[in-house]
């Protein structure tokens, strides 16, 4: 009897995919529109993250423009800006703000790059959850019969390489984000 990996493998994605939204909310010191993507504003009656209510450019490495397109929630905007505690010098304008990113010095690029292992350690920790989980549903199809004793330990054989690269794969992410963060 064969097990099948679907569900493990789709929660391992999704783990990988996790940690990377994770880590590109994380600034290295440039300019990157996805730093504002978990900032929530009132619109309307309504949360909704900076990207639904305003335009978000680019302007140079270290400089983002937000021109919403209601120029009347500029302000709610500088508001959520300010209460998100994220190290931006804010500039309003008539037409929107200016976010201006501090660069990065020694000391705030080891405290990113704790943070840093710290969410490659919760990924890790999800990963290991996953692994339990398959193994326990292993057991109890060896104990109810329903699996050999030679197919459940293929099938671990199995699931660990499939957790052995899922751990690579994190590992890769966080030596670039690393690295991003370190020049």
């Amino acid at each position: 009897m064969s097990y099948n990996f679907q569900e493990t493998k789709d929660t391992l994605a999704h783990i990988e995919e996790w940690l990377r939204k994770e880590y590109s909310q994380i600034s290295t010191g440039r300019a990157n529109p996805i730093l504002l993507d978990s900032i929530m504003i009132d619109s309307y009656g309504s949360k909704q993250p900076v990207k639904n209510v305003a335009a978000i450019h680019t302007e140079d490495a270290r400089t983002l423009r937000i021109a919403p397109w209601d120029k009347s929630q500029i302000k709610d905007i500088e508001r959520a800006l300010t209460d998100s505690k994220l190290p931006f010098s804010i500039a309003v304008d008539s037409d929107g703000l200016r976010l201006h990113i501090p660069q990065l010095t020694e000391e705030s690029k080891k405290s990113l790059v704790k943070l840093v292992k710290e969410k490659l350690e919760e990924a890790r920790v999800r990963i290991r959850g996953e692994r339990n989980r398959v193994e326990k549903d292993l057991d109890q199809q060896k104990k109810d019969g329903t699996m050999g004793e030679d197919d459940v330990f293929r099938t671990k054989e199995a699931l660990q390489k499939l957790i052995d690269t899922a751990n690579t794969t994190l590992e890769e992410i966080f030596n670039l984000k690393e690295k991003d963060i370190m020049n």
